[in-house]
């Protein structure tokens, strides 16, 4: 049974544990520190989300990869390849990514932001109930 508190996510997850924890355990490994830093991986997920024109996803990795430290000289870079592979489309997609980065370091919080991937925090342990 579903509470009145749970979101729409955990009621997923608790139904689907092996599924939705998987892509949360998939996201942990995938964006932790390594041979590359967990920031680069981040602008890179940025920078593909303004490819395939996902916004909740361009907001998410941006307010990550803040979270990670990035500068605002690392994020032009990465927009600039972004805007490099999309021409005129990815500009105006890039431009989105600037205004979040901009909207988030302006008063350090993300309070207002959604994104499809701002269900979980990275940090967050997964190994609770249901296996996931």
């Amino acid at each position: 049974m579903t509470s009145l508190s749970e979101t729409p996510f955990a009621e997923l997850r608790r139904l689907s544990p092996q599924v939705t924890g998987g892509l949360l355990r998939m996201r942990q490994e995938a964006y932790r520190d390594g041979m590359v830093p967990a920031k680069y991986k981040l602008l890179t997920a940025m920078a593909i989300s303004i490819a395939i024109r996902c916004e909740p996803c361009i907001r998410a990795y941006v307010q990550m990869a803040v979270e990670q430290g990035i500068s605002q000289d690392e994020l032009i870079e990465f927009l600039e390849v972004a805007m490099t592979m999309q021409g005129c489309p990815g500009e105006e997609w890039a431009i989105k990514a600037y205004t979040a980065f901009k909207e988030i370091t302006a008063d350090g919080s993300s309070q207002g932001l959604s994104g499809c991937c701002d269900h979980q925090p990275m940090s967050q342990n997964t190994n609770e109930e249901g296996g996931s």
